[in-house]
């Protein structure tokens, strides 16, 4: 019998990746590195008193840019951990800086003068349009992650479907305080959280005008024995980005609540280890006037869905929960307590915002702070 043919050589080794490719860059798994990070960059804000009320990386994860209550808003570069420029907006105000599909060219709500939502170019700081019609507070804004339209909410009992290529108005919704929206990552479904109904409506995008197809009534998940009183404040509303979770940012003491897309039946709450004081925590959209300065929420999600990080109620530093983890009950509740606590020496998380392209975390009060994987530091458990 004839011999057969060699065996095939084996492959060769796999090179390490470069020495200059930042870490954030790299390819790594988030549960390796997701108890590791520590912060790296701080900046400090030009005035005292100023707060950091909003943050938002661009589409590639490259930039950040803060809203602040100066009247200023802050481009840093997320890859190089520099400050890019300052852009003033003393006439209008400035809150809710959202990021285009276009890297330069952002969204904003005005706080003084009117209520019109800004679209400026950051380049030359030159604005493109005017987006006007709400007649009260613009209270969240929610690009739509497919196309140029985006979601607008307001305490004028509205919600606005924009187009970012006409300054009319697309579509409007006439509901009880709807003072936070999502968009699903497939950007067929809408997620509309009513604080004075306890509810959350689910909208198809397609069909705007028609009633919601689906409604989480959450009153079931109020703290026990409240009696209407002591409710959460809720201050961001999120989709994982498997779309199979919903995330509800609140600033009570007992967390936030994480829920199923799907049915809205709770998956869990997750605590904040610490009790919070006053101060701690930013006011909610529904504030009025507002007792500390406004911001988006506390918490967020990791890019694969499994993780969200938050705020600890404390001073300082950054819990993370897994949501994958345990659920315990404790009593009528179910709980997932946070796996470990990322320590910060200086500023608080009020603002927390993962950016979705990189293994790298923003946190903001009256600084600015970015985060990135250690190697040489270990988990930090609760």
């Amino acid at each position: 019998m004839a011999p057969g043919p060699p065996p095939p050589p084996p492959p060769p080794p796999r090179d390490p990746p470069p020495a200059d490719v930042p870490k954030g860059e790299r390819t790594e798994k988030t549960s390796d590195i997701i108890g590791t990070l520590r912060p790296t960059k701080l900046f400090k804000l030009s005035k005292p008193n100023t707060y950091v009320t909003s943050l938002d990386f661009d589409e590639k994860g490259q930039l950040l840019i803060a809203a602040c209550s100066d009247d200023s808003l802050q481009v840093y570069s997320a890859r190089d951990g520099t400050h890019v420029k300052s852009i003033l907006s003393h006439k209008y105000g400035c809150h809710l800086a959202r990021f285009t599909h276009h890297p330069q060219n952002i969204l904003y709500a005005s706080t003084k003068s009117d209520h019109a939502i800004r679209y400026l170019s950051t380049h030359d700081s030159s604005y493109q349009r005017y987006f006007k019609g709400h007649t009260a507070s613009v209270t969240d804004l929610a690009p739509c992650p497919r196309d140029d339209t985006f979601l607008s909410c307001a305490t004028d009992n509205t919600v606005r479907l924009w187009n970012l290529q006409s300054q009319n108005c697309q579509a409007r919704l006439n509901l009880a305080t709807p003072y936070l929206a999502a968009y699903d990552p497939s950007a067929t479904v809408i997620a509309i959280a009513s604080a004075s109904t306890s509810s959350i409506l689910l909208y198809d995008i397609r069909n705007f005008d028609k009633p919601p197809f689906a409604t989480f009534d959450m009153r079931q998940y109020d703290p026990p024995g409240s009696g209407g009183r002591d409710i959460p404040e809720w201050t961001k509303l999120e989709f994982s980005n498997d779309g199979k979770s919903l995330l509800v940012t609140t600033n009570h003491s007992q967390g936030h609540l994480l829920l199923d897309a799907f049915n809205g039946d709770l998956k869990a709450q997750l605590p904040r280890p610490y009790q919070p004081t006053w101060g701690i925590l930013r006011s909610a959209p529904s504030a009025t006037p507002s007792k500390t300065p406004f911001g988006q929420g506390d918490s967020s999600f990791s890019a694969d869905g499994r993780y969200v990080l938050g705020g600890s109620g404390a001073d300082r530093d950054v819990v993370v929960w897994d949501t994958q983890g345990r659920v315990s009950r404790e009593g009528e509740k179910k709980v997932i307590r946070p796996m470990c606590n990322l320590p910060c020496e200086r500023g608080k998380g009020a603002v927390v915002l993962w950016n979705h392209r990189y293994n790298m975390l923003a946190t903001a009060d009256t600084e600015v702070i970015m985060w990135l994987p250690d190697e040489h530091v270990g988990m930090t458990p609760l």
